[in-house]
């Protein structure tokens, strides 16, 4: 590596350059060329003119390593230190929302350590050392990490005891979609804000169910169901308990095996009538994701990539518009097993057969 992180040679490669210019110092005293010296030690011939320059004025002593420019007012420790202040978060500091900015980290930097930086030092101390600026995830704050942990545990337990059996490891989630379409960024003149004309009133939405299905040595497959609003004001918007029935009955005889069917606390996958028709299939087993915690859940990803993709900056004339767009971009994923296995590793899951 070149550049550490934050920039600036690392030692080895400033010795490195130190013996490049000596070897450049040795040929300016035999008289030879710019460019031939420039050629044979791989360098720029700007270089060698700049280090001839060099050589000139002050001779092969000038030539050797200064060391580092300045050394960082902020040793390791108090860095250390200054990560710690910052996990705290900037309530800990005194601000009412979640932000460190570069004028905020100053202020924690003068209170803890009594030194003065300005906006651009302190941007340079924390991407030196690794602190980049990023858009932060969401986490509902009603979320048990901890559960969480024994929950991401407890479902690697399940596909492992699910290769074992011979079944299908199955992940359900459901997404509605409007016919306002998802912003994503797009190449516009320099001071021209591009526009994407939507529908202003259309409020009717259509919901997809969509199972991730994975078993060792199979293909990953993705299967889905949709339903679209029919509009009247006391007509059910979202999937029933018996659509959920309907779904995991196809599923089973596409798959053609048993199912172990992971999913959300939806009150709706609760449901007596739902609970009752499990209780009787021997080959559905159903266990639940902790509560708030959408990101153990490889479906979420089916949905990114389909707002991202296919149905981004789309103006979506008619619900039938919307419903071609989404089933193509859903097909493209079937298709593309890869896709589905890429969803399942963002969560952190490693499902492996026993």
């Amino acid at each position: 590596m070149r550049y550490p992180q934050g920039g600036g040679l690392t030692v080895e490669r400033q010795k490195f350059r130190e013996e490049l210019r000596l070897k450049a110092a040795e040929r300016f005293a035999e008289g030879e060329a710019n460019s031939v010296i420039a050629k044979d030690l791989r360098v720029r011939v700007r270089s060698v003119q700049r280090w001839r320059q060099t050589w000139e004025e002050g001779g092969p002593r000038a030539l050797r390593s200064q060391g580092p420019a300045s050394l960082p007012r902020l040793s390791e420790k108090q860095f250390a230190q200054l990560e710690a202040e910052l996990a705290k978060g900037p309530a800990a500091h005194g601000w009412e929302d979640q932000r460190w900015t570069l004028a905020r980290v100053k202020t924690v930097i003068g209170r803890r350590f009594h030194l003065t930086y300005t906006n651009q030092g302190v941007r340079k101390l924390l991407v030196r050392n690794g602190w980049s600026c990023q858009v932060p995830a969401r986490r509902a704050m009603e979320r048990d990490d901890e559960a969480v942990r024994v929950g991401q545990g407890s479902v690697a337990v399940r596909g492992r005891l699910a290769a074992a059996r011979g079944a299908w490891l199955v992940f359900e989630d459901e997404a509605g979609f409007s016919m306002t379409p998802p912003q994503a960024k797009t190449w516009s003149q320099r001071g021209q804000t591009p526009v994407v004309r939507v529908r202003g009133r259309y409020r009717r939405r259509i919901s997809i169910a969509a199972l991730t299905c994975r078993k060792p040595g199979h293909r990953s497959r993705l299967i889905y169901r949709p339903r679209r609003d029919d509009g009247r004001r006391d007509g059910r918007k979202s999937f029933s308990w018996r659509d959920y029935r309907d779904l995991l009955i196809a599923a089973h005889q596409q798959l053609g095996g048993p199912i172990v069917l992971v999913w959300d606390n939806l009150n709706v996958h609760k449901a007596a009538g739902l609970r009752e028709f499990a209780a009787y299939r021997e080959w559905l087993t159903i266990y639940y994701l902790p509560p708030y915690a959408p990101d153990l859940n490889p479906v979420e990803g089916i949905w990114s990539l389909l707002r991202r993709g296919w149905l981004s900056n789309v103006a979506f004339h008619t619900p039938e518009h919307l419903v071609q767009r989404i089933r193509r971009g859903l097909r493209h994923i079937q298709y593309r097993s890869d896709l589905i296995d890429g969803c399942l590793a963002e969560t952190g899951l490693t499902i492996r057969p026993t």
